[in-house]
């Protein structure tokens, strides 16, 4: 009825990648360098089974795809020679939130942050911190809700309260949620290696609600395309890993001394095990998700072929391997039948592409300046959707996205 040949035209329409081709060939792209790591880790996990198969003279067994998590763990361990109890005691709430999120939100940007206590909140877990600009005039205020509570939604997440706007006169307001377990009274808060990078994941959204400066409310901070949207997130959440921030908020709890940088260059070097089979698992999913959106109603199986048609189609494809599965299976895919993400879950793959576009950029032309930042700031995080976002992505980037810096951040190369 609105001219196009399939719901998957119709939602890539007005994406940053515009069309279902365009959207599939990167997932191509990067798959094939996924599947090779992932059958690379097969490999390794195949070796432990055998190992272990042999030291207990019991019968080798098959790598099936709900074994992996359990025996990649075993592996992990061999590799990397920590747990999470080890890193821990380095990685207290508010010293990650004060010398890393917002150290580098001042690195970047010039943005201060002075806490609120006179000031309601919903909860008294709730904090509140004002915000300004390097020249001290007030910019936006950001809350943060970050324990897990019996009444609360799961998850991580950034909400706008107040979207900025100039034509209403409307400065923001920004909500980050997060669901840490709260610690006994007078406990610190320690946080794993996965909740400092969900911090920093979700205070770029952050930034990209507080750094907006358009006219519209409707056009302001994040109501941008969902393969946009994570791209400021994504980016942001780089930091949790960069060396020399790590090193700046990454000190005992008790001692003040710092992680030691044999344990910190694990740590880092760990985010790139298993990659493989995430990333797999992932386009997998998202080129099912392509496929059931570009049929047409005749070619749509019989209720009984659904998997008999996911398998031809991950085939199809050319990224089937049978000890990765994708990570949704078409009957419980609820994300394309009743989410928000129908032809549209590659998504993450896209923004994230761009994220780590940004970031080489960012390390070619010095790091963690104040003048990187202001360039991003003007180009990207202040636009909203006032043009379209390919658009400002090719202005700020200087050509179209590549897929290399994305590979080599996940160590898929």
């Amino acid at each position: 009825m609105l001219g196009f040949p399939t719901h998957a035209a119709y939602v890539l329409a007005d994406n940053t990648a515009h069309d279902a081709p365009t959207a599939e060939k990167l997932l191509r792209q990067t798959g094939a360098a996924s599947l090779r790591v992932a059958r690379t880790e097969a490999a390794d996990i195949r070796r432990l089974i055998d190992a272990q198969a042999a030291a207990a003279h019991t019968q080798r067994l098959r790598l099936e795809p709900w074994d992996w998590q359990f025996y990649s763990e075993q592996v992990r361990r061999q590799r990397y020679d920590f747990n999470s109890e080890q890193v821990k005691p380095y990685l207290e709430l508010d010293r990650v939130l004060q010398d890393g999120v917002f150290y580098v939100a001042h690195e970047l940007y010039g943005l201060s942050f002075k806490e609120r206590h006179d000031l309601p909140v919903y909860h008294s877990d709730v904090r509140v911190f004002e915000v300004f600009n390097a020249d001290g005039s007030p910019l936006a205020l950001f809350l943060m809700d970050y324990y897990a509570r019996d009444n609360k939604q799961g998850g991580s997440w950034m909400s706008s309260y107040v979207s900025q706007s100039k034509l209403l006169g409307l400065k923001p307001v920004v909500v980050n949620n997060l669901n840490i377990p709260k610690p006994a009274p007078g406990a610190p808060t320690l946080l794993s290696f996965t909740e400092v990078t969900s911090m920093f994941h979700e205070f770029g959204h952050a930034l990209h609600g507080m750094l907006s400066n358009v006219e519209y409310p409707l056009l302001s901070g994040t109501n941008v395309p969902n393969d946009f949207v994570e791209y400021p997130s994504q980016f942001n959440e780089m930091w949790a890993r960069d060396p020399a921030v790590v090193a700046h908020f990454a000190q005992h709890y008790q001692s003040a001394q710092p992680m030691p940088r044999a344990l910190l260059d694990k740590v880092v070097a760990a985010q790139k095990f298993n990659q493989g089979y995430l990333t797999s698992e992932y386009i997998e999913a998202s080129l099912l998700d392509l496929t059931w959106h570009e049929i047409t109603p005749a070619q749509a199986p019989a209720a009984g072929q659904v998997m008999s048609f996911e398998v031809a189609a991950l085939k199809q494809r050319g990224v089937a391997c049978a000890p990765v599965p994708p990570r949704y299976h078409s009957p419980y895919f609820q994300h394309i039948f009743s989410g928000d993400y129908s032809a549209g879950y590659y998504a993450y793959l896209w923004s994230e592409v761009l994220a780590r576009d940004t970031g080489q950029w960012l390390y070619a032309h010095g790091g963690l300046t104040r003048a990187n930042g202001d360039i991003l700031r003007a180009k990207i995080l202040s636009r909203g959707r006032t043009e379209e976002p390919q658009d400002l992505f090719r202005e700020f980037y200087g050509r179209a996205p590549d897929v290399a810096p994305l590979l080599e951040y996940h160590g898929l190369r």
